[in-house]
């Protein structure tokens, strides 16, 4: 999932180690407008702060609004890609995460996974193995003949186990590269918008509902309450008159016709 505007603003900023108060002091921008911006109730961005900050940053106002996840390079050659027309398909198809594919390819250790890929499916490496592999053999021979031991050896044991089987070797190798990078992604998404939630729907209900028991007001306030925090709405943020008109929707509910329980409540 492509990053959010909120989120593409924020990254920026912290890549480049800035404050609010700081990029305020470079863009020329109010400190208020730009912790506005980053917020989850942002609303619009002016023309002026949009282009201003794009041209801070080195990127395209394009990539800044998440119509497109080209920072830098918004008029590439395609031909300068070396892409062949079955990956150019299935870029173009969506059955992939391109923002996902791009974090695997651009980590520092993708390089190296590659590279191992490469020695295994070309074979680069099993004229060494093989070679490795036969002066075991040889060495196992010359220990068997000069000190009459047997297959089942301890010695002959080792020798043989000392093998390597070249798919093993190299699935193992590139297995290790693809749990680091997969791991360091893992952490990146923490906490962002296409990450999981940090608590299950029955904990975040579970919360919700003790911080409605121990809410004082009327039972109207309560079902209020559980509906802002249900549909995400920010209770203290809405006025009186907000309030009141959602309060006058609730009275149709046939929450509204049963009382609340006095169980367990001080008298």
């Amino acid at each position: 999932m492509a990053l959010t505007i909120q989120e593409r603003l924020k990254d920026l900023r912290v890549e480049r180690g800035l404050t609010l108060e700081q990029l305020a002091g470079e863009t020329g921008l109010s400190k208020s407008a730009l912790g506005s911006y980053e917020s989850e109730d942002y609303k619009d961005i002016s023309h002026h702060a949009i282009n201003r900050l794009a041209d801070f940053y080195g990127v395209t106002a394009d990539y800044l609004l998440a119509r497109t996840e080209t920072k830098r390079h918004p008029n590439a050659e395609l031909s300068d890609l070396h892409l062949s027309d079955e990956m150019i398909e299935l870029l173009k198809s969506k059955r992939v995460d391109t923002a996902l594919l791009c974090e695997l390819a651009t980590h520092p250790d993708f390089t190296k996974l590659l590279a191992d890929i490469q020695i295994y499916v070309e074979g680069i490496a099993s004229m060494q193995i093989q070679n490795l592999n036969t002066w075991v053999d040889v060495a196992r021979a010359e220990i068997m003949e000069k000190y009459q031991t047997t297959e089942q050896d301890k010695t002959m044991y080792l020798l043989q186990s000392a093998h390597v089987e070249e798919g093993d070797y190299f699935r193992s190798r590139v297995h290790k590269d693809m749990d680091g990078i997969l791991e360091d992604i893992r952490n990146a998404h923490v906490g962002r918008n296409d990450g999981a939630p940090k608590t299950s729907v029955a904990e975040e209900l579970r919360q919700d509902l003790e911080e409605v028991a121990a809410f004082e007001g009327s039972r109207a306030e309560q079902l209020l309450l559980v509906f802002c925090k249900q549909t995400k709405l920010r209770y203290n943020k809405l006025t009186e008159e907000e309030k009141q008109a959602l309060m006058r929707i609730m009275q149709k509910s046939e929450l509204m016709k049963s009382p609340i329980s006095q169980r367990g409540r001080k008298k």
